[in-house]
């Protein structure tokens, strides 16, 4: 019976038709949201401190307010824990989503009443979207799962904190949990290893039509399902199983490996949440790039990614960004985040709607030489390489070899799992580095000019990456492995 999604189907085709229109005036979006979020900062600490009384502009909120990371926003996040209302935002956050940054350990950042639709409402849009512009709707009517972090909570003062994922599940309508695995029980399972086994035995049997999970994690449910079920694909063991959802990481190097698991080619809805916020969501079926969710609460600044590290950046508002220019995301919303430096990268593929792609992260990129290699770039080189040779790759990263102790000249080493090694790994080696010249001008010169040799493959034995993370207590959930780092301590830990 279709009753759930007959009764969606209405509420889906309205929720489209405003994304539709929200693209299509996303500058005008914008405006209004930085009116709004200015109006509020004027009840708060911070925004006396920084004059947002002052402030009827966006260049006028230049001169006040700087760009900061969470590092710099610290002393204001530590006031809101000694339970201090109206630091950033007017009143308490409803939570603190907790998040493991490498140089400031566990950061806090705050979610608010006003805030929490642009998380959960932006997740429920973009399902409602996909299914009003593709007609199917089929996925209401059956389970679907989501595979995220423990949905158990602390407290930090008067404050609920958890992982946002987490977070997320304390949120879900009573209409979707009728739907939504895993059980509370096994969703709050630590262990990644163990999760995993209870969350495959709930599911065996079960209507699975929607999948979600970050791609590595999803490869390991599909794989424990095979397992434990005895069939060949997980088509034979979910076969009305038709959407997979997912973000965090490019899909497409993982795409050949979970589509020959599945047995099948299914859609895919890619999403861009942060902790500090929802971002953009996959609209379309048929274009590249990501809608910016520009009416959410969020006003947006763009800053060219090799200013961002300057004294005084560039900072754009949406209205003046151009198409294939490397952009730090900065942030300014209704939970209180002023400049707030996201530290990712992003790149327009349309500005009629406004559509982006994610390049990768401002302090994961390889620049040993002046190169300044992204991860868009060796996602590209892996993708098409790949493709060429025929090879299933499993997980990669890169990372530079300045000094090789075999001597000789430098080069970039890539670390992969491949599902099955090359019988000519040179050969691959030399297509992935034909590619690497095709998506970066720079690593061109310097190949070509002699200062660096080809780069060079360090093939790992089966689940190295997954043992690295189990290692690292990063297994599963919401975790995801740096496709790039500028010196070589993941390197190290890989050989170790």
């Amino acid at each position: 019976m279709k009753i759930k999604s007959n009764l969606l189907k209405p509420i889906a085709r309205r929720i489209a038709r405003s994304i539709e229109q929200m693209g299509l005036a996303a500058p005008a979006a914008q405006d209004l949201v930085f009116q709004n979020l200015i109006k509020k900062g004027r009840q708060t600490a911070f925004g006396r401190e920084h004059g947002f009384d002052k402030i009827t502009s966006h260049e006028a909120f230049l001169a006040q307010v700087p760009i900061r990371d969470y590092e710099a926003l610290r002393p204001w996040i530590e006031r809101i824990k000694t339970g201090e209302r109206s630091v950033l935002w007017p009143g308490l956050p409803k939570y603190f989503a907790k998040t493991s940054g490498t140089t400031s350990g566990v950061k806090y950042i705050p979610l608010t009443q006003d805030s929490m639709p642009n998380h959960f409402g932006t997740a429920r849009n973009a399902l409602f979207n996909y299914a009003a512009s593709t007609g199917n709707y089929d996925f209401f009517d059956g389970k679907m799962i989501f595979l995220s972090g423990s949905p158990e909570l602390d407290m930090v003062g008067k404050i609920p904190a958890g992982r946002l994922s987490g977070i997320v599940n304390h949120e879900i309508p009573k209409w979707l949990r009728t739907s939504q695995l895993p059980s509370y029980p096994s969703n709050c399972i630590e262990d990644w290893e163990q999760k995993l086994e209870a969350i495959t035995t709930e599911t065996l049997g079960q209507d699975m039509r929607l999948i979600s999970g970050i791609p590595p994690w999803v490869q390991m449910y599909y794989e424990r399902l095979l397992q434990r079920s005895g069939k060949k694909f997980v088509k034979d063991i979910f076969p009305n199983f038709n959407v997979f959802v997912y973000g965090g990481v490019n899909f497409e190097p993982y795409r050949a490996g979970l589509e020959a698991l599945i047995g099948k080619r299914i859609d895919s809805v890619e999403t861009y949440p942060a902790s500090e916020g929802f971002v953009a969501f996959q609209d379309s079926q048929t274009e590249s790039g990501l809608l910016l969710n520009a009416a959410s609460g969020i006003f947006f600044e763009f800053v060219p990614a090799d200013e961002i590290f300057n004294e005084n950046p560039t900072r754009l508002s949406l209205r003046n960004v151009k198409l294939g220019v490397n952009y730090a995301l900065i942030i300014n919303n209704n939970a209180g985040l002023w400049g707030y430096n996201l530290g990712d990268t992003v790149e327009f593929v349309s500005l009629n709607p406004y559509r982006l792609i994610v390049t990768g992260r401002v302090k994961h990129f390889i620049s040993a030489f002046g190169e300044h290699v992204i991860g868009k770039e060796v996602d590209a080189a892996m993708l098409a390489a790949s493709k060429a040779a025929g090879v299933g790759i499993v997980e990669y990263t890169v990372a530079p070899q300045v000094a090789p102790p075999e001597g000789g000249l430098p080069y970039h080493e890539w670390f992969v799992e491949f599902e099955q090694t090359p019988g000519d790994l040179l050969r691959f080696a030399q297509l992935l580095d034909q590619e690497m010249i095709r998506q970066n001008i720079y690593y061109e010169d310097l190949v070509k000019g002699g200062i660096l040799r080809p780069l060079k493959i360090t093939p790992l034995p089966r689940d190295a990456f997954r043992n690295y993370m189990k290692s690292q207590g990063k297994l599963g959930g919401q975790n995801k492995m740096p496709r790039l780092a500028n010196d070589r301590k993941l390197a190290t830990a890989l050989l170790g």
